[in-house]
Parts: structure tokens; sequence; C-alpha cells
């Protein structure tokens, strides 16, 4: 049991999309990403996800809007819902997320972005 220091952790790595694990919580992981761009629409069937922004701002879209979330801010998207996460004018994101361990990355869609491993570190 030791503290851990988000920020410094997001130093050790420099690709984007692709998560790292840095904690677990029961059947829960605590992943870390770095984010620039679009993603790909996906959903997750049986797993709910939160984001955290740790810095800047994320803009998570879904279907019928697009939720803006800022530094400091959560937002969970509930199994089943469809969404893309993005950042703009080249921003990039620094994320924390929540999610059950066996949760894909992409859900059942496949595209170039899609990690099948998360990195410990």
């Amino acid at each position: 049991m030791k503290s851990i220091n988000i920020k410094q952790k997001h130093t050790k790595f420099s690709r984007q999309w692709h998560p790292h694990q840095i904690a677990t919580v029961d059947d829960m992981q605590v992943i870390l990403a770095k984010i620039q761009g679009e993603f790909v629409w996906h959903s997750h069937e049986n797993e709910d996800e939160l984001f955290q922004v740790i810095k800047g701002t994320l803009y998570m879209q879904f279907r019928d809007r697009t939720e803006v979330v800022n530094e400091g801010e959560i937002i969970v998207v509930p199994k089943g819902v469809e969404h893309n996460p993005m950042t703009k004018n080249g921003e990039e994101v620094h994320l924390l997320l929540f999610e059950k361990q066996n949760t894909a990355h992409t859900g059942t869609v496949q595209h170039e972005l899609t990690q099948t491993e998360y990195p410990k570190i």
C-alpha cells in the first residue's frame, strides 16, 4: 500500500490512446491515458466507464450531444451508451479512468487504435 502520484505516472508514457493500468480495486482497474484528436465510436454492453480529466478539456461525444468535461471534472458513461471521446485544437488531454478489468477498449469495434493489453506502470 503506497500512494500513487497520478501526474508523475503520466510522465512515464507518451503514446496516445494507449491506456496504462496503475491500480486495481476489486474487479475494477484504474487507468491513465493521454489522448489527442478523435477516438472511435463505440460502446461497452455490460460496463460503465468513469473518466476524470487530470489535464485539459475532454469532449465526450454522444449521438445526440457533446458533453464538455473540464480539468478536475468527471463523467460516467453508462453501459450500452455509444460514445466517442475527443480533444480539440491539438490539445493533449490526460485522463484517469475506472472500469471493470474485462472491459474491452473499444467494445466490439475493432479499430487501429484498439488496444488489447494495458501495460502496468
